[in-house]
This record gives structure tokens, sequence and C-alpha cells, in this order.
């Protein structure tokens, strides 16, 4: 789809890196620059206890597939030679500098665009970018409210077990430079610049949350995986088997057909589980009701018949369970970097046809 674009990457850690492999998996040239003074992107050492010494970190591979590095030294005059002449011939340029290095290594916005004049120049920054805080992706999940209501109710405010707010404002940024892509087939000669920023990307993905706060004036709380809104919604129960499964109950008609399921009609019948706001209210109670009826039940028995009902529900899987599955194996992409066999979920997993 890419195989004409040429980008370069002047960025490290995840969400920048996140936005070349972006490219680089739809055909692009990608060329990274690392800091070869700091010995490269520095996730190239966040290994696991135990994780091989050989080759890059799997954190590391994660975001980087199918990429040229090249170990530069921006301060460095003649490495700095070789880094214009790549900006010179790119299409694309991803930086994540933190405030004053761009101007430290004359590799701002205007600067490229000197060298560059059709250049779509893309910054990713964390607080804005005349904010001169570091920023990494528990101090956002602090910031903008996502520790505050994650985790179970008795539980501390709890980070999300991934880099949630870096893979949001990667997103971000690359939509912004597909628009700007896009732009430019009408003005071929026109330069952009997109900026993103960690905390605007997180602050904009709060959603419905945000909306309970701002209209109701309600602070989400830590429920767990429960939905604030609706019930039966993210309930862990056990099957006969020892199964973990949910539900995610979003109509009447969806928990009337759990009911049948469960050969358990008359909750439905039931004056506080009539209606979702009845079952919200009620959402305890209910759950110890359906846990009755699920633990007598097998865990594959009881997705079929809630597939077949068109009810949403899924047993809990670990990750060795997810990629036990073909369907997860065909999303897989794998290279061999710097000697080490590497492998990572695909990040665009969308079709088009035409």
């Amino acid at each position: 789809m890419f195989e004409d674009l040429k980008v370069v990457e002047l960025a490290s850690v995840l969400a920048g890196p996140a936005v070349g492999n972006f490219f680089s998996e739809l055909g692009a040239e990608v060329v990274k620059v690392e800091n070869k003074k700091n010995d490269g992107d520095v996730t190239r050492r966040w290994r696991q206890e135990g994780e091989t010494e050989q080759g890059p970190s799997a954190y590391y591979a994660s975001v980087n597939w199918n990429k040229e590095v090249r170990f530069m030294d921006l301060g460095d005059p003649e490495d700095q030679a070789v880094v214009r002449q790549l900006l010179s011939e790119a299409d694309v340029v991803i930086s994540n500098f933190k405030k004053g290095d761009g101007e430290k290594f004359d590799l701002t916005y205007d600067d490229v665009k000197a060298i560059n004049p059709t250049i779509i120049y893309g910054h990713i920054s964390g607080f804005g970018s005349e904010s001169d805080r570091l920023a990494y992706d528990l101090i956002l999940q602090a910031e903008t409210g996502f520790m505050s209501m994650n985790g179970q109710p008795e539980s501390p405010p709890t980070k999300m077990p991934l880099a949630l707010i870096d893979l949001l404002a990667a997103h971000q940024l690359k939509e912004g430079i597909l628009c700007a892509l896009l732009k430019q087939k009408d003005q071929p000669n026109q330069p952009f610049k997109i900026e993103a920023s960690l905390y605007g990307s997180a602050v904009s993905s709060l959603i419905n949350q945000a909306t309970n706060w701002l209209m109701n004036r309600n602070i989400p709380q830590r429920i767990g995986s429960l939905h604030p809104n609706i019930a039966p919604y993210g309930e862990v129960f056990t099957t006969d088997d020892g199964a973990s499964v949910t539900f995610a109950i979003g109509s009447d008609r969806q928990f009337q057909d759990l009911c049948t399921i469960l050969d358990a009609q008359i909750l439905s019948q039931q004056k506080e589980f009539q209606e979702n706001t009845d079952r919200v209210e009620n959402r305890e109670l209910l759950a110890e009701k359906i846990q009755e009826k699920v633990e007598a039940l097998e865990c594959g028995e009881l997705l079929k018949e809630c597939r077949n009902h068109h009810v949403p529900a899924a047993r809990i899987k670990n990750l060795k369970q997810v990629f036990e599955s073909d369907k997860a194996q065909s999303l897989l992409l794998k290279e061999k970097l710097e000697g080490r066999e590497t492998v990572r979920p695909r990040s665009t997993v969308f079709d088009i046809t035409k």
C-alpha cells in the first residue's frame, strides 16, 4: 500500500515507533535512527526476568518490525549530515524530541522543512510541545484519571497492564499523518506538521466516563470489570469445569435470552431485574443468582448456546490460551532481529478490498 513511501523515525520507546511500525507493516521503507551514544533505543534493554540477552528485548520487538536501523549521534557533524540526507529523501518524519532537543539538533519542523519543502513532520509530546515534563505512560494514566477508576473496589488505583496511552497517541499521530498524505494529493508541494500529545490523546479517550462526570457529576469509582451503566456486564462467573466466563448484556432482549440459556426465565420476570436500570441497582444479587446457574454448566456448552442465541459471552483467557488459536496465530509477524527470532501481533488488522 505504501511501497513508495519513505519514513524517517527519530523516535524511541513506544508511541513514535508504533507509528513507524504501522507504516512498515503497510510496505513503507522505514529508517529508524537510534542514539548510538546510549546504545540505541532504551527499550532494547527492557527485558523481563529470565529473558535472553541475545538481540533486542521482546518489548523493543513489539513495535520495530521491518525497519532499517541506523545508529547515529545527532550531536556529531558527520552523523548529522547523514540524517539530513535521509530527511531530504523522506516523505514523512516521526519525532518525539523532548522540549528543546529539536532546536538543539536543528531538527525542528522549520529546520526539516528547509531541507525538504514537502515533508510531513509528525511529532509526539507528553503534555504538549510547550511542556518539559517527562512523560511515561504510567504518569499519563495517573494524571488523566485512568488509574483512579481502574482496579477492584478494595484495591489501590491501578495501572493498566500495557502502555495504552502511548498507543492512543500513536493512533492520533498516524491518523493526522494519513490526513496530511491525503491532502497532499490535492496539494503535492504542501508541507504539514502534525502533533499529538499523550495527555490530549488520553483525555479524548475517556469517552463515556468523561461524560458521566461532565454531565452527571458522577466521579467514576473502581468497580473492576463492571460497567457503570449496564448489568450484567463484566462480572466473572465460574463454570462446572473451573473456567472463568463473563457476559456483556447490553439489552433487555439479551438478558431474556441469557435467562433462557441458564434455565432461569424467572429472573427476567422479577421486578428487580426486568430493566437495565433495575439490574444495575441490584447487580450483586443478580450476579449471585447467575453464578448458581453457571456453576452447573460446562464452559464449552454454555458459550456455544450463547453464540447460538447471540448473547455476548466469553471465556476469560490468558495469553497462552489466546495464542493457541489459529485466528490469533494468523495475526502474527515474525522477523530475525540481530540474531534473535522475534514475533509480535500485527498492528494493522484491517482489510481493504476494491
